[in-house]
């Protein structure tokens, strides 16, 4: 006979230990201990099991048509092309960022191409499901809703009709009646996944899971969840800003630096195929302290306005203030400005920001801060033709980066006329129609140009 056990989980990472910890020994995470009851023996069964097949590795052809379009060119970018047959996706985000908006979307994209979609959700009734419909726009074609929160019940649904493809909204609501514990917690969310994981790969069918976040941004629950799907996505940017980035952070079955740029309206979330014009829509043209980077995200270059300010600190301590990029970075630049070049940053506060809302860890943002902080601290404005990337090193090297000439043929596309990239890029970088292309090695070569 079975036997209730308490154990207590890890929110964060799923460790299990018989008694409670401030710390968890496992991801050195604070409080985030919870106690539940485990069943012990519930589920085993007597006899031996049956051996697995191994199968030749040539013997299984893949599939040309193996993916499924959904309608949404920059969705379909960050998945690597498309939905994948008995996938298991995970998207996570903020509460009304938009996450089961663009799943919505996606449905009625799929049912219009004649794919049977079937959309359980947990959180709203079949009503409020079709009034959040009505908004996004008309559905032509049939789509299958089911609200229900018993994991035993969307299982039978699911093998009756067999749809293509199954939205679950959230992973958080659905719950075992074989675990005792509540709808939400770890054993619950854990042992749900594994078997809507076995439900995909079993009968083909693609499976998209929604996510609650923590106060930290990560999904909610053990950490085992991320590990266990085959893609996870996440919706970045606040509610209130106009744009919307979707980032792949894993994919099994394509690129994981890939990025999708979506604008929340009435109609629901749009597709902004050109993020560069619409990041750059705005920014001032004689300003000190504005320049224009060049970012890569995946495959695609992004130009983004930097600003910079500069000014007479009042405090015993002077203020560092960055958003959309790292804090660290930014005091390192200025640093090597104080150090190497001289510049009495010490009695300045700094305050740097990425404009539009991204935000970007490449280190090819380097040159792009440093021309922006040199020209806030000399009140010098920067040629708005320009662009600058490349990374700064400690001792005020400009040292190459990655994909130069996607970098410039994209300012070019974009109007620009001049780029301020690192010398050892310059030989990789194609001669370009209207574009001139400035190779600097050291700061104070950027510093001369400002000047």
């Amino acid at each position: 006979m079975a036997k209730a056990k308490q154990m207590y989980f890890c929110q964060e990472c799923g460790f299990e230990t018989v008694k409670w910890q401030g710390q968890c020994p496992a991801c050195k995470s604070w409080n985030t201990f919870v106690e539940e009851k485990l069943v012990v023996g519930a589920g085993k069964h007597s006899g031996k099991t049956e051996a697995a097949a191994p199968t030749s590795i040539l013997d299984i052809s893949t599939v040309e048509d193996a993916r499924i379009g959904t309608g949404m060119k920059e969705l379909d970018r960050v998945l690597g092309g498309g939905i994948v047959k008995g996938s298991l996706t995970l998207v996570g985000g903020d509460p009304g960022i938009g996450k089961s908006t663009i799943l919505l979307q996606v449905c009625r994209n799929l049912s219009k191409n004649d794919w049977k979609v079937l959309y359980a959700s947990g959180e709203e009734s079949l009503q409020q499901i079709k009034m959040r419909a009505e908004r996004i726009g008309d559905f032509s074609k049939d789509m299958l809703l089911l609200s229900e929160t018993n994991w035993d019940a969307i299982e039978g649904a699911i093998t009756k009709i067999m749809p293509d493809v199954v939205v679950i909204d959230s992973i958080q609501t659905v719950y075992l009646d074989d675990v005792s514990s509540g709808a939400g917690s770890v054993s619950q969310v854990r042992e749900v996944t594994g078997r809507l994981m076995r439900v995909a790969k079993q009968l083909g069918i693609a499976v998209f899971i929604v996510g609650h976040v923590t106060k930290e941004g990560s999904v909610a629950g053990p950490r085992t969840l991320e590990h266990m799907v085959d893609t996870v996505l996440y919706f970045e940017g606040e509610k209130n800003a106009l744009f919307r980035v979707l980032r792949g952070v894993k994919n099994r079955f394509g690129s994981t630096n890939e990025i999708g740029v979506f604008e929340m309206k009435d109609t629901g979330l749009c597709e902004v195929d050109n993020p560069s014009q619409v990041m750059l829509d705005g920014r001032p043209l004689d300003a000190s302290g504005s320049v224009v980077i060049c970012a890569m995200e995946g495959t695609r270059p992004l130009l983004i306005e930097m600003q910079a300010l500069v000014c007479q600190t009042n405090f015993n301590l002077p203020r560092r203030t960055s958003v959309g990029i790292d804090y660290n970075r930014v005091n390192l630049l200025m640093a090597v400005l104080e150090k190497r070049e001289g510049m009495m940053l010490a009695g300045s506060d700094a305050y740097v920001n990425l404009a539009g809302g991204m935000k970007v860890s490449e280190p090819a943002l380097d040159l792009g801060i440093v021309a922006a902080l040199i020209s806030s601290f000399k009140n010098i404005a920067v040629n708005p033709q320009s662009v600058f990337f490349g990374e700064v090193g400690l001792a005020g090297e400009i040292r190459g980066v990655t994909m130069a000439e996607q970098r410039v043929r994209e300012a070019a596309k974009m109007g620009f006329t001049t780029c301020v990239i690192p010398k050892s890029n310059v030989a990789t970088v194609k001669n370009i129609e209207g574009m001139r292309v400035i190779g600097v090695s050291k700061l104070s070569e950027v510093i001369e140009m400002i000047s």
